[in-house]
């Protein structure tokens, strides 16, 4: 099997793969059998069963992808919000330039961002920003979204060095802390063509570049039938597990 050098073009393509082809969702850490960020359990969840994950999952993934390839990466960690450093995402070192990827956001870019202050893309429709911001002792940069006629905010990551351990503890705390979100509802979100769906145990957002956000509380029964359109090969066991748990989560 051949490779396409590494390149800003190749880059792009495997990127946007990769986010069309796998879900952001937490469904393992609501079944209470997140199998952990090794390589070897990540790579056996996506690419042999065809699962998606969260941020932590995606970045192990990609960045091991892409050193495979020949690209030069680096790991970092950010925030969202005012939370702790627990979203992970790739610089990556291409023809000269430094970029972003980002492919275990709940609503990810589509293709790398050059990490220069300013720099703003669109993809598909979709429009989004970095910043250099000044915040600790470092750089730090903002991704910024185009929505509803104003920028808003997605995560900040600086640029302090990124070692295994730290991946572990992040994750570590974002399956188990009893209070924090992804243990408390469900997330379940996928690139489609022309249209970004995202389900949470009680709603159904669709948005669409350019359109109004549609937003609506799903239907008794409903929730099955769209995992299933979203492509999410669970078992029977695990399917049955994840509806259970999930109307203990409705109020």
């Amino acid at each position: 099997m051949s490779f396409e050098p590494a390149s800003r073009s190749a880059l792009d393509a495997l990127h946007e793969a990769h986010v069309r082809a796998f879900t952001f969702d937490n469904i393992d850490v609501l079944l209470d059998e997140h199998p952990g960020v090794s390589l070897d359990a990540v790579q056996e969840k996506f690419v042999g069963r065809g699962r998606g994950g969260y941020c932590f999952e995606h970045a192990v993934l990609f960045a091991a992808a892409l050193e495979r390839l020949g690209y030069d990466v680096q790991r970092r960690l950010g925030r969202v919000g005012g939370q702790a450093r627990t979203h992970c995402v790739v610089v990556v070192r291409v023809d000269g330039s430094e970029l972003l990827a980002d492919p275990g956001f709940g609503m990810s870019v589509l293709r790398p961002i050059p990490l220069t202050d300013g720099a703003e893309e669109s993809h598909g429709g979709w429009r989004y920003r970095l910043r250099e911001v000044p915040l600790g002792p470092g750089r730090s940069w903002t991704l910024e979204r185009w929505r509803d006629g104003d920028w808003e905010l997605m995560h900040t990551h600086d640029e302090l060095p990124v070692e295994p351990l730290d991946v572990i503890v992040g994750h570590h705390y974002t399956s188990t802390f009893p209070t924090i979100h992804f243990r408390n509802m469900l997330m379940l979100t996928k690139h489609l063509p022309g249209q970004h769906v995202a389900l949470t145990h009680e709603t159904l957002t669709v948005r669409r570049p350019g359109e109004p956000t549609e937003h609506r509380e799903l239907r008794e029964g409903e929730l099955a039938e769209l995992i299933d359109e979203l492509g999410v090969p669970l078992t029977d066991e695990e399917r049955d597990r994840l509806l259970r748990r999930v109307s203990q989560l409705r109020p």
